[in-house]
């Protein structure tokens, strides 16, 4: 069968303040986001279910981590007292990636225009 990558998108609501910037920066202020998570998998298609992985044993895999993220302030979080795109996706990939071998790379997206793609 062929290699595919295949994705699940996830959203969450946080806040966070960015502390490695200037205190005259707009995003050193504590505010909030609507932020996605896009889980990708790269792997073979599975002959008989036809599937890299199904997507609920992904979800119910994903969940602890999104439930962690969910409603916090990012910067109370252990590993995130910086929470930029780029270490919130380390941070998942991290979180994720003993349990998803297959995981290929974790795209954010704080905003419709801003996000981080991370490919460990």
């Amino acid at each position: 069968m062929p290699e595919m990558e295949i994705y699940k998108t996830l959203r969450f609501d946080a806040a966070h303040r960015l502390t490695g910037i200037p205190p005259a920066h707009k995003c050193s202020a504590m505010h909030g986001h609507g932020f996605e998570i896009e889980v990708c998998l790269r792997g073979p298609v599975d002959a008989r279910t036809g599937f890299v992985m199904d997507f609920g044993e992904l979800t119910k895999i994903c969940e602890p981590v999104l439930k962690q993220l969910d409603h916090a302030i990012l910067n109370d979080i252990e590993g995130l007292e910086n929470p930029t795109s780029e270490n919130i996706s380390v941070w998942v990939w991290n979180r994720l990636k003993p349990q998803l071998p297959l995981l290929s790379r974790i795209v954010i997206r704080e905003t419709a225009t801003s996000g981080c793609i991370y490919c460990g």
